[in-house]
């Protein structure tokens, strides 16, 4: 075992000003979050020039691609990060090695998982949140082709989190901004196809989003198979320690991803009650935090990678410092969105609709639930320290607040017939609480001494 970090360049990680390392380990990701963000709003445009019947379909599978990205990025991706952050920060470049195989067998798993569970729970899950006709054969054809290809999503996601955890952060961005140049032309050219190749509708973006994942995961394997970077990947014996390791943190973080992608489930079933010009506006409105969450993503790995290294190296006032900057971040940055979609709606729901009802549906989002954004940006980038302290019950406290509120209280407001500005009131409480559980679980858990 070696006594000091293997890569020098991980050293600054436990020692440099914690700004401007933050902001080192942030900028790549948050250059690949904008490109991708890009491809993203890019790619619903595509997509709402095939009908209402087609934003509906994408709104209904989108909480579950959120789950799997939540789970797989943030969740058990979280135990991953923490796991190897701590064994890099403790001079162990061997268990970080290990633990990045098996990292890669806890990814064919899950993904094997979600693809069965997608497969055989997609048609009945889709019905009962209100898809009919067009609307469902649309949901199931974009949904076939994105968890089709579930082990692939899910290994490229862990593989990232670990490389990003070890501090290799470029190549991540350099493989995640190759990826959203191709899908640029790829995802047009295959929803509406051209010349000799068939137009084929929204099936064509998951096809383009696969490939991405396809491209993405070829890179990853022959650069970790080289064995001259932070990590290298080869070939470990099944242990149940590193995977203890891993799941230990990612097991809880993943069921708080669940308990979350559940809460937006439940509030896209109980805004599907009231039509489907009132899902749609709502879809389009709540891209904006699906924007959002990976802006706070890539800010909160380079959180997570701090704890976890300073925690491992038992720097445990450095850890807390870095705690207390990240939920400031959270807030300050997401209250600064909440004001622009106060002060300009149209700006983006006018990208997506010229329905007038679909409109009025996302704007009164903005109005009632967009002014509570604070509190998401906060708790989440508090999440993520605590999955760096391994202390997550808090966390998981939070968000199960998070979904009696919000669930509950949207699902009544709908059963009632009240407007439905009360399913947005009920999201806008739940978040509040899921903000602020989370603030005072990381203090009473925060480390001393």
């Amino acid at each position: 075992m070696n006594s000091t970090p293997v890569d020098p360049r991980f050293t600054a990680v436990l020692t440099a000003p914690i700004l401007p390392t933050l902001a080192r380990l942030t900028f790549p990701v948050i250059v690949v979050v904008l490109a991708q963000n890009f491809v993203t709003v890019l790619e619903a445009y595509w997509v709402s020039q095939l009908g209402t019947q087609a934003i509906a379909a994408v709104s209904l599978v989108l909480p579950l691609v959120l789950l799997m990205n939540a789970m797989s990025g943030g969740g058990i991706g979280g135990g991953v990060a923490a796991a190897i952050a701590r064994a890099k920060g403790a001079g162990d470049q061997a268990r970080a090695n290990e633990l990045l195989w098996h990292a890669v067998l806890i990814a064919i798993g899950f993904g094997t998982l979600f693809t069965a569970a997608a497969l055989l729970g997609g048609p009945p899950l889709y019905a009962a949140l209100g898809a009919r006709g067009a609307a469902l054969d649309q949901a199931l054809a974009f949904s076939g082709w994105i968890f089709g290809g579930s082990v692939i999503f899910w290994m490229v996601n862990l593989i990232g989190s670990a490389l990003r955890a070890a501090g290799e952060v470029k190549l991540p961005a350099i493989v995640s901004l190759g990826g959203a140049a191709m899908l640029v032309p790829l995802s047009p050219l295959l929803i509406f196809g051209w010349g000799p190749l068939p137009a084929l509708g929204i099936a064509g973006a998951g096809i383009a989003t696969l490939l991405y994942y396809i491209g993405s995961l070829i890179i990853y394997v022959r650069w970790l198979r080289r064995g001259d970077g932070p990590l290298h990947l080869h070939w470990h014996p099944a242990r149940a320690q590193p995977v203890r390791a891993i799941l230990g943190v990612g097991l809880v973080s993943a069921l708080g991803t669940v308990v979350s992608s559940v809460t937006l489930i439940a509030i896209t079933g109980s805004v599907g009650q009231y039509g489907v010009q009132a899902l749609a506006g709502y879809g389009i409105a709540s891209r904006v935090d699906n924007l959002m969450i990976p802006l706070l993503f890539a800010v909160g790995t380079g959180v997570l990678t701090m704890v976890s290294a300073a925690a491992g190296a038992g720097l445990h006032d450095r850890a807390w410092a870095v705690t207390k900057l990240a939920g400031a971040l959270g807030f300050f940055g997401s209250a600064l969105i909440s004001a622009f979609l106060l002060i300009a709606p149209g700006l983006w729901l006018d990208r997506f609709t010229s329905d007038p009802q679909v409109f009025a549906a996302g704007h009164l989002w903005f109005q009632i639930a967009g002014p509570f954004y604070c509190f998401f940006g906060m708790g989440l980038m508090l999440y993520f320290a605590a999955q760096g302290f391994g202390r997550m019950r808090g966390a998981l406290a939070a968000g199960i607040g998070r979904l009696i509120i919000t669930a509950g209280g949207a699902a009544w407001m709908a059963a009632q017939s009240a407007p439905i500005a009360g399913v947005y009131a009920a999201a806008a409480a739940g978040t509040v609480v899921f903000g602020l559980v989370n603030a005072l679980a990381v203090w009473r858990a925060r480390p001393r001494g």
